[in-house]
């Protein structure tokens, strides 16, 4: 059993921030160690899904993709499997569906995602 919940989408406006949530439960979900790690992808229309940021099982090693790097921000509770993304100053090209992962020795579950649309 395997369940993630992803919130905090929304529309805005070019310059304006949104911050994401991301609750993952189920058995599979039991146990948190360094095998597992969660992060954030995006897919615009017509485009193939893409990374945007993760962190691993401590909660402090990020990375992020080229695009995003000094403009969002990937959190994680210590003790939650919970994620969280900052994205300040939206443009349009950050029109998307994001969506939510963990994954565990290689293997990733996917949330149903969440709409973040930018306009200018």
């Amino acid at each position: 059993q395997a369940q993630l919940v992803e919130s905090g989408g929304g529309s805005v406006q070019a310059g304006d921030f949104l911050r994401l949530y991301c609750v993952a439960s189920g058995r599979t979900f039991s146990t948190f160690d360094y095998d597992m790690d969660m992060g954030w992808y995006r897919q615009a229309p017509g485009k193939a899904r893409e990374f945007v940021a993760r962190i691993d099982w401590s909660g402090v090693n990020t990375s992020y993709a080229e695009a995003v790097k000094g403009r969002f921000t990937i959190t994680r509770p210590n003790t939650k499997l919970t994620t969280y993304l900052l994205m300040n100053s939206l443009q349009p090209a950050a029109t998307a569906m994001s969506y939510c992962t963990v994954r565990i020795r290689g293997v990733h579950y996917w949330g149903q995602g969440t709409q973040v649309t930018v306009s200018s």
